[in-house]
C-alpha cells in the first residue's frame, strides 16, 4: 500500500528534473569576457545577425564571466555599451526570472534566466531580453539596437 502511495511522487519527481533540461543553444565556454571602456561598460563591435539572440530563451546573451555573487555588474556593463538604434540612450529594468537549466558553475547544479524589459525615446513597445549569468558567449548587440561609439 506504501509503495502506491510513493508513487505519484516518484512521477513528479522524474518530470520536474526533466524541466531542468538545458536548451540554451549558444554557450561558449571558450569565450573572454569583452575589454571596458574608461566608463567601465563593455567594449561590443559586432551586433548579432541571428534574430533569436537575447530575445529568446534559448538564446540568451550570456555574461557568466564571473562568480555568480558579483556577475550582476556585467549587466550594467552590457547595457551600458548599447544604444537605440539611432543612438537613443537606454533604461532598463530587471522584470522576471524563468527558465531553469543545468549549469556546473553554480552550488546548487542550476541556474536560471534573468528577463530585463528595455526601453528608449520612440519604441513603442518595451524589449524583452533574456540574460544568463552562469554561462559565458560571445557578447553582441541584439538585432535592432545600437552599439555605443
Amino acid at each position: 500500500m506504501k509503495k502506491y502511495l510513493l508513487l505519484p511522487f516518484l512521477v513528479l519527481a522524474v518530470i520536474a528534473c526533466t524541466s531542468t533540461r538545458n536548451t540554451i543553444k549558444n554557450i561558449d565556454d571558450n569565450a573572454v569576457m569583452p575589454a571596458l571602456t574608461k566608463e567601465k561598460n563593455f567594449v561590443i563591435t559586432e551586433t548579432s545577425s541571428d534574430k533569436n539572440y537575447g530575445f529568446d530563451q534559448d538564446y540568451p546573451i550570456n555574461l557568466g564571466f564571473m562568480p555568480y555573487q558579483s556577475a550582476e555588474i556585467n549587466v550594467k556593463r552590457y547595457f551600458g555599451a548599447l544604444s537605440g538604434p539611432d543612438g537613443e540612450k537606454l533604461t532598463y529594468n530587471k522584470v522576471d526570472s524563468c527558465c531553469p537549466f543545468p549549469s556546473k558553475r553554480t552550488d546548487m547544479g542550476a541556474g536560471i534566466l534573468d528577463i530585463y524589459e528595455v526601453k528608449w525615446d520612440g519604441l513603442t513597445e518595451p524589449k524583452r531580453i533574456y540574460i544568463n549569468l552562469y554561462e559565458k558567449g560571445n557578447i553582441l548587440a541584439p538585432i535592432g539596437f545600437g552599439i555605443k561609439k
